[in-house]
């Protein structure tokens, strides 16, 4: 038995197969372009999951240089 599914439809499965779980759950999170063999890959404005320390959290609001050291 093969699985005819594409990778969105698998991913919207998976993530929508929670008791709780809603379709916002399964919203794109990332936007991922491809050009003359680069792969950008950007967390979406509207993610309502984003990597990093929430706002609030002092860490979020400080604009200090990334230092080699």
């Amino acid at each position: 038995m093969s699985d005819d599914k594409s990778f969105e439809e698998n991913r919207h499965d998976q993530l929508t197969s929670a008791p709780k779980s809603t379709e916002a759950d399964a919203a794109p999170r990332f936007d991922v372009t491809k050009r003359d063999g680069v792969t950008r890959i950007d967390v979406r404005d509207d993610a309502a999951v984003r990597p990093g320390p929430g706002q609030g959290d002092p860490a979020a609001e400080e604009d200090v240089p990334v230092s080699d050291g």
